[in-house]
C-alpha cells in the first residue's frame, strides 16, 4: 500500500474524531454522526489496504 493512502486515511479519522467532538461541544447530533462516519470510512480504507498489502506479499 501506499505511505499516501494510508495517510489520506489517517487524516480522514483524525478530521472524522475532531468533527465528532465538535458536535459533542454543540450538541449538533448531524455533526457527531458525520464525524463516526468519516472515522469508519477510515477503519475500511485501512482495511481495503491491509488486504492489499497481504495480497502484494503473497504474490512476492
Amino acid at each position: 500500500m501506499s505511505l499516501e493512502d494510508r495517510a489520506k486515511a489517517t487524516a480522514k479519522n483524525v478530521e472524522g474524531k475532531a468533527q465528532e467532538a465538535w458536535g459533542n461541544v454543540t450538541g449538533d447530533p448531524e455533526d457527531k454522526a458525520e464525524g463516526k462516519a468519516k472515522q469508519a470510512e477510515s477503519e475500511v480504507r485501512h482495511a481495503t489496504e491491509d488486504v492489499k498489502d497481504n495480497i502484494k506479499k503473497k504474490l512476492d
